[in-house]
């Protein structure tokens, strides 16, 4: 059975957070054919989200790099094949043979059954869902000093566009008011909706397959706890961050 490395921690309650792209590894019959340095994938990865799963009772967060599969792009498109799909980066030395393709497809679809049973489990026993989808951007791809415009590039961006238009908008609200009164290093957040990013592949599976009982709450941090070119971690900041994701998660269970 194919292993996507990714670990499960399982209680009570219908909240579940996820950090699919926390994940560093490689297997050992990818490593010698990547192009990429450690540093080239690191920048792209979001290190540090795993911290923030503990918000939630119920969480899962990936160990393998989302260049060896990334499970936030549907199936057929979560192999990097062309620098166009990766930001512009060569991922491999050479295309990568159909055997090591189909490997990392059935990486894909080992997670996605896993979280089936596990929203199903949820929806069994609350009767709803509600997922916390970790992840962070990057906002200095000029350089250190060429910040992108602030107006674009919200400290935290929920992604809610795939939610059904019928969903009532209590919980995100919730979600978006706990969020904008925590402060982060001393200082209140800029989050907003929808406005980097709406949400990916694992938001609109969830609300694909569960469009009543089940909710996925997209959320991007900008890399403003972190030097997104060295990869240094401001240990307070992600602390913080995690205090934040907790108080947002209990706002939200009371009334998912």
């Amino acid at each position: 059975m194919a292993d996507p490395s990714f670990e499960v921690t399982l209680a009570s309650g219908p909240l579940i957070a996820t950090a699919i792209h926390d994940g560093h590894e490689l297997r050992p019959d990818l490593a010698p054919l990547i192009a990429l340095s450690d540093a080239e994938r690191l920048r792209e990865e979001d290190p540090f989200t795993g911290r923030w799963v503990a918000a939630c009772p119920t969480s899962i967060v990936v160990r393998s790099s989302r260049f060896q599969v990334d499970l936030n792009r549907p199936r057929e498109a979560s192999v990097y094949r062309t620098p166009g799909e990766a930001w512009g980066l060569l991922v491999w030395k050479s295309p990568l043979p159909d055997a090591l393709v189909s490997r990392a497809l059935a990486e894909h679809d080992a997670f996605y059954a896993r979280l089936k049973a596990i929203f199903d489990a949820k929806v069994e026993s609350y009767g709803r869902f509600v997922v916390f989808d970790l992840h962070s951007y990057n906002y200095r791809r000029g350089g250190h000093d060429q910040p992108e415009d602030p107006a674009l590039c919200p400290d935290i961006n929920l992604g809610t566009g795939s939610v059904p238009a019928a969903r009532a908008r209590e919980p995100i609200e919730r979600c978006l008011s706990a969020l904008r009164e925590a402060r982060v290093g001393g200082c209140q957040l800029d989050v907003r909706e929808n406005v980097k990013f709406r949400g990916g592949y694992l938001a609109r599976w969830v609300h694909e397959h569960y469009p009543e009982r089940g909710l996925c709450l997209a959320i991007e941090v900008k890399k403003f706890f972190m030097d997104e070119w060295t990869g240094a971690p401001n240990h307070e900041l992600i602390a913080d961050l995690g205090v934040a994701f907790a108080r947002a998660a209990s706002a939200v269970e009371r009334v998912a």
